[in-house]
């Protein structure tokens, strides 16, 4: 280690006296050809190449060296470093006076190069760290891509704490394994100071004394996040106030980083929970509203039996049960829908295939839907010959059921809905055309997704997940289903389901 250091000193100095040395030799011939200033101006390239290269000592050097050659070589007497002419010493001080200005100039112009370089290293690595980590929607992510990078780049070990509830420090990430040359509960106590204290810390951390950690706090204004610690690979001197503006800049990105996924994960949370007690409160008012109806006719109904046995006819009396069997079907909709929906949601659908008659479906729902339709005709339009299709029957039926009763809700009495089946090659096809208040463009697809309701439909209750559930039972027959307006007034819901296919 010393003699390296020893070469770098005094190499410039060898270098320089060779140099002027050389020069000398090849003006000397024609010394008396050249002017004595001319012969000053040469010497002065040494200096300036001393100060370009190596800097101020070795152009100070070079200086002092080239006076004396051309004192020595130049001047009158020859060969003699007195002077005959006085003269010559005001010329020497200018020539010395000019040197150390030309090479302050050069040095300070090579400082400038050097802090130019420096400064565009600095912004390209910020540059390609806020480039990987722009992209990063989560904090692992984030710290995995942050922590690699920067070691890559910086050629040290990259460790960040963060801060649980803005309490304690906890390791959350390391870009490479914990060297047994550092003191680990070391590293966390001076974590933990930076931490506390918001400021940056150079500590040296292994046991051998070589290895230096610098620790620089995530902070942004008032919030602080975590502590960023960087350490050598290798052991190295102090650092350099320009490497410690780096750091600086490295732990502000970094910061700033982390708050920005911290404040989306935040904002996400509140929205998640704000959109939970929405549709909380929307399930509740729903289900309370479409339970009330059918309880309070059952109820009525039930009552009117029992205190008035005698005072009903048989057709009174058969009149009230089929009230009271209609809000028992309407509750029984009900519940299934929200079964349906909560096995949809959590992947608990089970699909059972086995080869269904759609006549005998579509009949089933009819009868079911029999006294709900009121003063509303339900009219089919089926095809010759309805083919066979693999599926769930009970679920097939539920899926039409929410269909129709969809359409029986939204249309005025004594309007006409069309129930329509279309065979194809591979699909067949089932349409449910109503002359309801019909739907916007935009709500076309919008009414598949769970508890939305149209602002057209708002005077009526419901839950909005009819439509949603009979989606996910077309779904997961390999099917779809859409919406189109029903000219001229009214909406056509169509599910189309694969036919089964003959080997």
């Amino acid at each position: 280690m010393t003699n390296s250091r020893s070469t770098f000193r005094w190499h410039p100095y060898a270098i320089t006296a060779l140099l002027i040395a050389g020069m000398t030799i090849l003006l000397k011939p024609f010394g008396l050809a050249f002017e004595t200033a001319n012969i000053a101006l040469i010497f002065l390239l040494p200096v300036l190449l001393n100060a370009a290269v190596w800097g101020l000592r070795p152009a100070f050097f070079a200086a002092f060296l080239g006076v004396l050659s051309f004192d020595f070589f130049f001047i009158p007497p020859v060969l003699s470093f007195t002077v005959a002419d006085l003269r010559y010493l005001i010329s020497f001080a200018v020539y010395l006076v000019v040197a150390v200005l030309t090479a302050s100039l050069a040095a300070r112009l090579k400082q400038q190069v050097l802090y130019s370089k420096q400064k565009e290293k600095q912004t390209a690595t910020l540059y390609a760290l806020s480039k990987q980590i722009s992209s990063a929607v989560d904090m692992p992510s984030l710290l995995d891509r942050f922590s690699r990078q920067l070691s890559e780049i910086l050629k040290m070990d990259v460790t960040i704490y963060l801060a649980e509830n803005n309490k304690n420090l906890t390791l959350a990430r390391r870009s490479s394994p914990f060297s047994h040359h550092v003191q680990e509960q070391a590293e966390l106590a001076l974590a933990k100071r930076v931490y506390k204290q918001g400021k940056s810390l150079e500590k040296r951390i292994s046991h051998t004394g070589g290895l230096i950690g610098h620790f620089i706090p995530l902070q942004i204004e008032e919030h602080r996040f975590g502590v960023m610690v960087l350490i050598s690979k290798h052991e190295r001197g102090e650092t350099l106030p320009e490497q410690a503006l780096l750091f600086e800049a490295i732990g502000g990105l970094a910061a700033s980083a982390v708050a920005r996924v911290k404040f989306e994960e935040e904002a996400k949370l509140a929205h998640l929970t704000a959109e939970s007690e929405r549709l909380r409160i929307a399930i509740l008012n729903s289900v309370s509203h479409e339970l009330r109806t059918p309880l309070a006719a059952i109820i009525g109904s039930a009552t009117g039996l029992i205190d008035g046995e005698k005072l009903f006819t048989a057709e009174e009396r058969m009149e009230l049960l089929v009230t009271i069997r209609d809000g028992a079907l309407r509750m029984n909709r009900l519940v299934l829908n929200l079964l349906g929906m909560a096995r949809l949601e959590g992947g608990m659908l089970t699909l059972r295939k086995d080869e269904c008659e759609l006549e005998e479906i579509i009949g089933s729902t009819c009868m079911q839907l029999k006294g709900y339709q009121e003063h509303r005709t339900i009219r089919l339009d089926l095809t010759a010959e309805i083919p066979i299709i693999l599926g769930d029957e009970a679920l097939l039926e539920q899926m039409l059921i929410n269909v129709i009763s969809n359409a029986i809700k939204y249309s005025p009495n004594y309007s006409e809905i069309i129930l329509s089946v279309k065979a194809g090659s591979e699909f067949i096809q089932l349409s449910v055309a109503d002359e309801g208040v019909g739907l916007k463009e935009n709500e076309l697809e919008r009414i598949f997704e769970k508890f939305y309701r149209s602002e057209q439909t708002g005077h009526l209750t419901g839950t909005g997940l009819g439509l949603a559930i009979s989606k996910g039972i077309a779904e997961l027959h390999g099917g779809t289903i859409s919406a189109k307006p029903n000219v001229p007034k009214g909406t056509i819901i169509t599910i189309s389901l694969p036919l089964v296919q003959d080997n």
